[in-house]
Protein backbone atom coordinates (compact mmCIF):
# COMPACT_ATOMS: atom_id res chain seq x y z
CA UNK A 1 0.00 0.00 0.00
CA UNK A 2 1.45 3.24 -1.03
CA UNK A 3 1.68 5.96 1.88
CA UNK A 4 0.64 9.73 0.58
CA UNK A 5 3.20 12.45 0.90
CA UNK A 6 1.34 14.17 4.53
CA UNK A 7 0.90 10.34 5.62
CA UNK A 8 4.72 9.44 5.14
CA UNK A 9 4.94 13.18 7.34
CA UNK A 10 2.99 11.52 9.51
CA UNK A 11 4.89 8.34 10.13
CA UNK A 12 8.71 9.69 9.41
CA UNK A 13 7.63 11.81 12.60
CA UNK A 14 6.08 8.85 14.36
CA UNK A 15 9.59 7.17 13.96
CA UNK A 16 11.86 9.90 14.98
CA UNK A 17 9.79 10.40 17.91
CA UNK A 18 9.81 6.57 18.32
CA UNK A 19 13.95 6.27 18.66
CA UNK A 20 13.97 9.49 21.32
CA UNK A 21 11.78 7.58 23.40
CA UNK A 22 13.56 4.41 22.66
CA UNK A 23 16.82 5.56 23.82
CA UNK A 24 15.10 7.78 26.73
CA UNK A 25 13.94 4.65 28.01
CA UNK A 26 16.90 2.69 27.75
CA UNK A 27 18.88 5.15 29.00
CA UNK A 28 16.93 5.31 31.86
CA UNK A 29 17.48 1.88 33.04
CA UNK A 30 21.04 2.19 32.48
CA UNK A 31 21.07 4.67 35.03
CA UNK A 32 19.26 2.69 37.30
CA UNK A 33 21.89 -0.12 37.09
CA UNK A 34 24.89 2.99 37.74
CA UNK A 35 22.79 4.39 40.44
CA UNK A 36 22.86 0.74 41.89
CA UNK A 37 25.50 -0.88 41.09
CA UNK A 38 27.78 1.52 39.61
CA UNK A 39 27.67 -0.46 36.24
CA UNK A 40 24.97 -0.77 32.74
CA UNK A 41 22.67 -3.64 33.77
CA UNK A 42 23.57 -6.66 32.53
CA UNK A 43 20.43 -7.18 30.39
CA UNK A 44 20.91 -3.81 28.96
CA UNK A 45 21.40 -4.59 25.12
CA UNK A 46 18.62 -7.60 25.52
CA UNK A 47 16.49 -5.69 26.87
CA UNK A 48 17.25 -2.49 23.80
CA UNK A 49 16.90 -5.44 21.15
CA UNK A 50 13.65 -6.41 23.02
CA UNK A 51 12.40 -2.69 22.85
CA UNK A 52 13.67 -1.70 19.21
CA UNK A 53 11.69 -4.69 17.80
CA UNK A 54 8.62 -4.31 19.84
CA UNK A 55 7.82 -0.86 19.53
CA UNK A 56 9.36 -0.85 15.23
CA UNK A 57 7.19 -3.77 14.66
CA UNK A 58 3.58 -1.96 16.49
CA UNK A 59 5.14 1.50 14.15
CA UNK A 60 5.34 -0.75 10.95
CA UNK A 61 1.90 -1.81 11.71
CA UNK A 62 0.33 1.97 12.41
CA UNK A 63 2.18 2.88 9.03
CA UNK A 64 0.26 -0.42 7.38
CA UNK A 65 -3.18 0.10 8.56
CA UNK A 66 -3.31 4.01 10.19
CA UNK A 67 -1.34 5.79 8.65
CA UNK A 68 -2.96 8.89 9.20
CA UNK A 69 -2.76 8.11 12.82
CA UNK A 70 -2.08 11.21 15.39
CA UNK A 71 2.02 10.73 15.52
CA UNK A 72 2.36 11.31 18.90
CA UNK A 73 0.25 8.63 20.88
CA UNK A 74 3.16 5.48 20.48
CA UNK A 75 5.94 7.64 21.10
CA UNK A 76 4.15 9.27 24.20
CA UNK A 77 3.21 5.31 25.90
CA UNK A 78 6.53 4.12 24.82
CA UNK A 79 8.57 6.33 26.68
CA UNK A 80 5.88 6.16 29.93
CA UNK A 81 6.29 2.70 30.02
CA UNK A 82 10.00 3.22 28.70
CA UNK A 83 10.37 5.34 32.43
CA UNK A 84 7.59 2.56 33.88
CA UNK A 85 10.17 -0.45 33.33
CA UNK A 86 13.15 1.96 34.66
CA UNK A 87 11.82 2.50 37.91
CA UNK A 88 10.30 -1.26 38.64
CA UNK A 89 13.89 -2.49 37.72
CA UNK A 90 15.13 -0.05 40.31
CA UNK A 91 12.24 -1.21 43.18
CA UNK A 92 12.35 -4.45 41.83
CA UNK A 93 14.78 -5.93 39.58
CA UNK A 94 12.71 -9.69 39.78
CA UNK A 95 9.49 -8.23 38.35
CA UNK A 96 11.48 -6.69 35.50
CA UNK A 97 11.27 -9.62 33.16
CA UNK A 98 7.38 -9.97 34.25
CA UNK A 99 6.42 -6.71 33.18
CA UNK A 100 8.74 -6.91 29.67
CA UNK A 101 6.79 -10.09 28.77
CA UNK A 102 3.38 -7.92 29.46
CA UNK A 103 4.80 -5.40 27.45
CA UNK A 104 5.44 -7.43 24.42
CA UNK A 105 2.01 -9.18 24.93
CA UNK A 106 0.21 -5.56 25.16
CA UNK A 107 2.39 -4.11 21.88
CA UNK A 108 1.44 -7.55 20.31
CA UNK A 109 -2.59 -6.79 20.76
CA UNK A 110 -1.97 -3.18 20.03
CA UNK A 111 -1.08 -4.74 16.61
CA UNK A 112 -3.70 -7.55 16.50
CA UNK A 113 -6.98 -4.55 17.64
CA UNK A 114 -5.39 -2.70 14.46
CA UNK A 115 -5.33 -5.39 12.05
CA UNK A 116 -9.14 -6.65 13.50
CA UNK A 117 -10.51 -3.23 13.09
CA UNK A 118 -9.90 -1.33 10.28
CA UNK A 119 -12.85 1.34 10.77
CA UNK A 120 -13.74 2.05 14.49
CA UNK A 121 -17.15 2.45 13.22
CA UNK A 122 -17.31 -1.43 12.91
CA UNK A 123 -17.45 -1.84 16.59
CA UNK A 124 -21.00 0.49 16.62
CA UNK A 125 -22.52 -2.90 15.58
CA UNK A 126 -22.39 -5.04 18.23
CA UNK A 127 -23.59 -2.58 21.23
CA UNK A 128 -25.05 -4.34 23.64
CA UNK A 129 -22.88 -7.89 23.28
CA UNK A 130 -19.84 -5.46 24.10
CA UNK A 131 -22.00 -4.24 26.85
CA UNK A 132 -22.74 -7.49 28.39
CA UNK A 133 -18.84 -8.52 28.02
CA UNK A 134 -18.16 -4.95 29.63
CA UNK A 135 -20.35 -5.92 32.61
CA UNK A 136 -19.47 -9.09 32.98
CA UNK A 137 -15.65 -8.24 33.19
CA UNK A 138 -16.75 -5.42 35.72
CA UNK A 139 -18.38 -8.22 37.84
CA UNK A 140 -16.35 -10.85 37.27
CA UNK A 141 -14.25 -10.51 40.62
CA UNK A 142 -17.42 -11.22 42.31
CA UNK A 143 -17.99 -14.81 40.97
CA UNK A 144 -17.16 -17.51 44.22
CA UNK A 145 -14.16 -19.49 43.70
CA UNK A 146 -12.07 -17.33 41.09
CA UNK A 147 -13.24 -13.68 43.23
CA UNK A 148 -9.90 -12.22 44.87
CA UNK A 149 -9.68 -9.82 47.96
CA UNK A 150 -6.53 -7.81 48.24
CA UNK A 151 -6.51 -5.00 50.87
CA UNK A 152 -10.27 -4.35 51.08
CA UNK A 153 -11.14 -4.89 47.92
CA UNK A 154 -12.42 -7.39 45.38
CA UNK A 155 -11.10 -6.78 42.34
CA UNK A 156 -8.85 -9.88 41.29
CA UNK A 157 -9.25 -12.83 39.58
CA UNK A 158 -7.26 -15.83 40.24
CA UNK A 159 -7.65 -19.15 37.55
CA UNK A 160 -4.41 -21.16 38.52
CA UNK A 161 -1.35 -19.53 38.66
CA UNK A 162 -3.18 -16.60 36.86
CA UNK A 163 -4.15 -13.45 38.68
CA UNK A 164 -5.46 -10.75 36.89
CA UNK A 165 -8.07 -7.59 37.26
CA UNK A 166 -10.83 -8.26 34.52
CA UNK A 167 -12.28 -4.51 35.12
CA UNK A 168 -8.95 -3.23 33.46
CA UNK A 169 -10.39 -4.64 29.99
CA UNK A 170 -14.07 -4.29 31.55
CA UNK A 171 -13.35 -0.37 31.08
CA UNK A 172 -12.72 -0.30 27.27
CA UNK A 173 -15.63 -2.14 26.76
CA UNK A 174 -17.96 -0.14 28.50
CA UNK A 175 -16.54 2.56 26.84
CA UNK A 176 -17.25 1.53 23.42
CA UNK A 177 -20.73 0.04 24.68
CA UNK A 178 -21.59 4.09 25.85
CA UNK A 179 -20.36 5.34 22.72
CA UNK A 180 -22.43 3.37 20.54
CA UNK A 181 -25.21 3.98 23.07
CA UNK A 182 -25.31 7.60 23.69
CA UNK A 183 -24.74 8.31 19.78
CA UNK A 184 -27.65 6.85 19.01
CA UNK A 185 -29.99 8.79 21.67
CA UNK A 186 -27.97 12.25 22.25
CA UNK A 187 -30.87 14.01 20.35
CA UNK A 188 -33.62 12.87 22.83
CA UNK A 189 -30.67 13.30 26.06
CA UNK A 190 -30.11 17.19 24.88
CA UNK A 191 -33.67 18.07 24.37
CA UNK A 192 -34.71 19.98 27.91
CA UNK A 193 -38.27 19.59 29.01
CA UNK A 194 -38.09 19.67 32.94
CA UNK A 195 -36.18 22.12 35.34
CA UNK A 196 -34.72 21.25 38.64
CA UNK A 197 -33.90 24.45 40.20
CA UNK A 198 -31.68 26.09 37.64
CA UNK A 199 -30.51 22.88 35.62
CA UNK A 200 -32.46 22.09 32.77
CA UNK A 201 -32.84 18.55 32.30
CA UNK A 202 -34.95 16.03 29.68
CA UNK A 203 -38.07 13.68 30.23
CA UNK A 204 -37.61 11.10 32.98
CA UNK A 205 -36.86 8.37 31.47
CA UNK A 206 -34.53 9.57 29.83
CA UNK A 207 -32.12 10.35 32.57
CA UNK A 208 -32.68 6.42 33.06
CA UNK A 209 -29.33 5.96 31.62
CA UNK A 210 -27.39 7.90 34.27
CA UNK A 211 -29.26 6.36 37.49
CA UNK A 212 -28.33 3.12 35.48
CA UNK A 213 -24.81 3.88 35.67
CA UNK A 214 -24.51 5.15 39.25
CA UNK A 215 -25.97 2.09 40.60
CA UNK A 216 -23.20 -0.33 38.44
CA UNK A 217 -20.95 2.30 40.43
CA UNK A 218 -22.97 1.46 43.02
CA UNK A 219 -22.44 -2.14 42.91
CA UNK A 220 -19.26 -1.58 42.30
CA UNK A 221 -18.68 0.12 45.63
CA UNK A 222 -20.58 -2.28 47.87
CA UNK A 223 -20.13 -5.80 46.03
CA UNK A 224 -15.99 -4.49 45.43
CA UNK A 225 -15.58 -2.31 48.05
CA UNK A 226 -13.42 0.26 45.63
CA UNK A 227 -14.37 3.65 45.80
CA UNK A 228 -11.69 4.57 43.11
CA UNK A 229 -12.93 1.55 40.60
CA UNK A 230 -16.97 3.23 41.19
CA UNK A 231 -15.08 6.71 40.65
CA UNK A 232 -13.90 5.97 37.75
CA UNK A 233 -16.43 4.11 35.79
CA UNK A 234 -19.26 6.65 37.03
CA UNK A 235 -16.96 9.79 35.75
CA UNK A 236 -16.11 7.95 32.80
CA UNK A 237 -20.21 7.90 31.84
CA UNK A 238 -21.21 11.28 32.82
CA UNK A 239 -17.80 13.15 30.96
CA UNK A 240 -19.32 11.08 27.93
CA UNK A 241 -23.14 12.17 28.56
CA UNK A 242 -22.18 15.65 28.81
CA UNK A 243 -19.84 15.28 25.50
CA UNK A 244 -22.87 13.50 23.80
CA UNK A 245 -25.20 16.57 24.91
CA UNK A 246 -23.72 19.46 25.25
CA UNK A 247 -25.18 20.24 28.50
CA UNK A 248 -23.07 21.18 31.75
CA UNK A 249 -26.69 19.96 33.62
CA UNK A 250 -25.32 16.21 33.29
CA UNK A 251 -21.90 17.15 35.28
CA UNK A 252 -23.81 19.16 37.79
CA UNK A 253 -26.16 16.15 38.74
CA UNK A 254 -23.75 13.10 38.72
CA UNK A 255 -21.62 15.30 40.73
CA UNK A 256 -24.45 14.82 43.11
CA UNK A 257 -25.27 11.50 42.67
CA UNK A 258 -21.37 10.37 43.24
CA UNK A 259 -21.46 12.34 46.27
CA UNK A 260 -24.46 10.28 48.09
CA UNK A 261 -23.00 7.12 46.76
CA UNK A 262 -19.35 7.80 48.56
CA UNK A 263 -21.13 9.17 51.34
CA UNK A 264 -23.07 6.01 51.60
CA UNK A 265 -19.76 4.15 50.94
CA UNK A 266 -18.21 5.71 53.68
CA UNK A 267 -20.33 5.24 55.85
CA UNK A 268 -20.95 1.00 55.41
CA UNK A 269 -17.22 0.02 54.91
CA UNK A 270 -14.49 0.82 57.52
CA UNK A 271 -12.03 0.37 55.20
CA UNK A 272 -12.92 3.23 53.43
CA UNK A 273 -13.14 5.56 56.26
CA UNK A 274 -9.86 4.08 57.38
CA UNK A 275 -8.45 5.73 54.43
CA UNK A 276 -10.55 9.19 54.57
CA UNK A 277 -8.90 9.34 58.49
CA UNK A 278 -5.58 8.71 57.14
CA UNK A 279 -5.69 11.34 54.19
CA UNK A 280 -7.01 14.21 56.72
CA UNK A 281 -4.09 12.82 59.70
CA UNK A 282 -1.62 11.13 57.79
CA UNK A 283 0.61 12.33 60.24
CA UNK A 284 -0.58 11.48 63.54
CA UNK A 285 1.31 9.37 65.39
CA UNK A 286 -1.01 6.81 66.39
CA UNK A 287 -1.48 6.90 62.53
CA UNK A 288 1.81 7.26 60.70
CA UNK A 289 3.80 4.11 62.02
CA UNK A 290 0.01 1.94 61.17
CA UNK A 291 -2.52 2.70 58.39
CA UNK A 292 -0.71 5.99 57.50
CA UNK A 293 2.78 4.64 57.25
CA UNK A 294 2.63 3.99 52.92
CA UNK A 295 1.52 7.46 52.30
CA UNK A 296 3.54 9.09 54.77
CA UNK A 297 6.38 7.52 53.08
CA UNK A 298 5.48 8.43 50.04
CA UNK A 299 5.23 12.26 51.03
CA UNK A 300 8.91 11.70 52.37
CA UNK A 301 10.06 10.42 49.52
CA UNK A 302 9.06 13.09 47.31
CA UNK A 303 10.44 16.23 50.02
CA UNK A 304 13.07 14.15 49.55
CA UNK A 305 14.05 14.20 46.05
CA UNK A 306 13.01 18.13 45.58
CA UNK A 307 13.81 19.82 43.05
CA UNK A 308 15.76 17.83 41.02
CA UNK A 309 15.48 14.43 42.66
CA UNK A 310 18.02 11.79 44.22
CA UNK A 311 19.32 10.65 40.64
CA UNK A 312 18.04 7.21 39.49
CA UNK A 313 19.03 4.24 41.53
CA UNK A 314 20.46 6.62 44.46
CA UNK A 315 17.28 6.88 46.30
CA UNK A 316 15.22 5.10 49.21
CA UNK A 317 11.87 4.13 47.13
CA UNK A 318 12.09 0.79 48.88
CA UNK A 319 10.58 2.20 52.01
CA UNK A 320 7.38 2.46 50.31
CA UNK A 321 5.45 -0.65 50.76
CA UNK A 322 3.56 -1.56 46.92
CA UNK A 323 6.08 1.39 45.44
CA UNK A 324 5.95 -0.47 42.07
CA UNK A 325 2.42 -0.60 41.61
CA UNK A 326 0.45 2.21 43.74
CA UNK A 327 2.94 4.74 44.38
CA UNK A 328 4.93 4.63 41.82
CA UNK A 329 4.39 8.32 41.36
CA UNK A 330 6.50 8.80 44.69
CA UNK A 331 9.19 6.87 43.69
CA UNK A 332 9.75 8.81 40.71
CA UNK A 333 9.42 11.93 42.43
CA UNK A 334 11.99 10.66 44.67
CA UNK A 335 14.36 10.06 42.24
CA UNK A 336 13.78 12.23 39.20
CA UNK A 337 12.59 15.19 41.80
CA UNK A 338 9.57 17.87 41.16
CA UNK A 339 11.08 18.55 37.25
CA UNK A 340 10.77 14.38 36.56
CA UNK A 341 7.37 14.32 37.95
CA UNK A 342 6.21 17.57 36.10
CA UNK A 343 7.83 16.04 32.53
CA UNK A 344 5.34 12.90 33.72
CA UNK A 345 2.36 14.75 33.84
CA UNK A 346 3.19 17.08 31.12
CA UNK A 347 3.70 13.29 28.49
CA UNK A 348 0.07 12.36 29.88
CA UNK A 349 -1.12 15.85 29.45
CA UNK A 350 0.05 15.40 25.94
CA UNK A 351 -1.40 12.02 25.60
CA UNK A 352 -4.80 13.18 26.92
CA UNK A 353 -4.93 16.36 24.92
CA UNK A 354 -3.98 14.53 21.58
CA UNK A 355 -7.05 11.89 22.50
CA UNK A 356 -9.44 15.04 23.10
CA UNK A 357 -8.57 16.41 19.77
CA UNK A 358 -9.09 12.93 17.79
CA UNK A 359 -12.64 12.85 19.51
CA UNK A 360 -13.37 16.54 18.12
CA UNK A 361 -11.68 16.18 14.67
CA UNK A 362 -13.68 12.67 14.33
CA UNK A 363 -16.33 13.06 11.33
CA UNK A 364 -18.85 10.68 13.53
CA UNK A 365 -20.41 10.91 16.63
CA UNK A 366 -19.43 7.49 17.79
CA UNK A 367 -15.65 8.25 16.98
CA UNK A 368 -16.00 11.60 19.37
CA UNK A 369 -17.43 9.80 21.89
CA UNK A 370 -15.38 6.55 21.56
CA UNK A 371 -12.24 9.11 21.57
CA UNK A 372 -13.53 11.01 24.33
CA UNK A 373 -14.19 8.00 26.74
CA UNK A 374 -10.91 6.46 26.27
CA UNK A 375 -8.97 9.89 26.87
CA UNK A 376 -11.54 10.33 29.91
CA UNK A 377 -10.08 6.67 31.22
CA UNK A 378 -6.71 8.55 30.97
CA UNK A 379 -7.30 11.38 32.41
CA UNK A 380 -9.34 9.98 35.65
CA UNK A 381 -7.25 7.46 36.26
CA UNK A 382 -4.06 9.50 36.09
CA UNK A 383 -5.86 11.86 38.27
CA UNK A 384 -7.19 9.94 41.07
CA UNK A 385 -3.72 7.80 42.02
CA UNK A 386 -1.90 10.90 41.68
CA UNK A 387 -4.27 12.53 43.70
CA UNK A 388 -4.40 9.93 46.23
CA UNK A 389 -0.92 10.19 46.93
CA UNK A 390 -0.01 13.54 47.04
CA UNK A 391 -2.65 13.66 49.15
CA UNK A 392 -4.90 16.14 47.43
CA UNK A 393 -7.78 13.39 47.54
CA UNK A 394 -8.14 9.98 49.57
CA UNK A 395 -5.84 7.18 48.21
CA UNK A 396 -7.55 4.31 45.88
CA UNK A 397 -5.73 1.37 44.75
CA UNK A 398 -5.37 2.53 40.55
CA UNK A 399 -2.18 2.08 38.71
CA UNK A 400 -0.76 4.67 36.84
CA UNK A 401 -1.23 4.21 33.47
CA UNK A 402 1.81 2.48 31.49
CA UNK A 403 3.96 3.01 34.18
CA UNK A 404 3.05 1.09 37.31
CA UNK A 405 3.48 -3.18 37.48
CA UNK A 406 0.81 -4.90 36.20
CA UNK A 407 0.22 -6.88 33.47
CA UNK A 408 -3.70 -5.89 33.33
CA UNK A 409 -3.55 -2.36 33.24
CA UNK A 410 -0.80 -2.40 30.74
CA UNK A 411 -2.46 -4.72 27.89
CA UNK A 412 -5.58 -3.17 29.23
CA UNK A 413 -3.68 0.51 28.13
CA UNK A 414 -2.30 -0.87 25.00
CA UNK A 415 -5.20 -2.41 23.26
CA UNK A 416 -6.98 1.45 24.70
CA UNK A 417 -4.30 3.43 22.87
CA UNK A 418 -4.55 1.03 19.70
CA UNK A 419 -8.13 2.27 19.20
CA UNK A 420 -7.07 5.91 19.59
CA UNK A 421 -4.67 5.30 16.71
CA UNK A 422 -7.70 4.01 14.94
CA UNK A 423 -10.23 6.77 15.85
CA UNK A 424 -7.19 9.71 15.44
CA UNK A 425 -6.90 7.59 11.29
CA UNK A 426 -9.89 8.11 10.64
CA UNK A 427 -10.13 11.78 11.85
CA UNK A 428 -8.06 12.72 9.02
CA UNK A 429 -8.81 13.63 5.47
CA UNK A 430 -12.58 12.84 5.91
CA UNK A 431 -15.44 15.57 5.83
CA UNK A 432 -16.82 16.18 9.27
CA UNK A 433 -20.60 16.04 8.83
CA UNK A 434 -22.56 17.99 11.66
CA UNK A 435 -25.64 16.27 11.82
CA UNK A 436 -23.76 13.19 13.05
CA UNK A 437 -21.68 15.01 15.23
CA UNK A 438 -21.95 15.06 19.38
CA UNK A 439 -23.77 18.36 21.01
CA UNK A 440 -20.22 18.96 22.63
CA UNK A 441 -18.32 18.93 18.89
CA UNK A 442 -20.88 21.03 17.06
CA UNK A 443 -20.80 23.77 19.78
CA UNK A 444 -17.01 23.72 19.60
CA UNK A 445 -17.22 23.51 15.53
CA UNK A 446 -19.16 26.62 15.56
CA UNK A 447 -17.10 28.54 17.92
CA UNK A 448 -14.11 27.41 16.02
CA UNK A 449 -15.69 28.32 12.98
Amino acid sequence: MSVAAPDRARRNTELALLILAILLAVGAYALVGLGLEGKVPVGLAGYGMLLVGGYVFAHLVVRWLAPQADPVFLPTAVLLAGLGFAIIYRLDPGLAGAQTLWLLLGLGLFALTLVAIRDHRQLDHFTYTIGLLGIIMLLLPLAPGIGRTVRGARLWVGIGPLQFQPAEIGKVLLVIFLASYLNARKELLAVATRRLGPLALPEPRHLAPLLVAWGLSLVVLFLERDLGSSLLFFGIFVVMLWVATGRAAYLVLGVLLFAIGATFGYLAFDHVQDRVTVWLNVFDPRLIRDEGFQLAQSLFAMATGGIAGTGLGEGQPGFIPDAHTDFVFAAVGEELGLLGTIALLLLYVLLIFRGYRAAVGSPDGFGQLLAAGLSTILALQTFVIIGGVTRLIPLTGITLPFVSYGGSSLVANMVLLALLVRVSSGAVGRPAEDADSTMFVRAARERGG
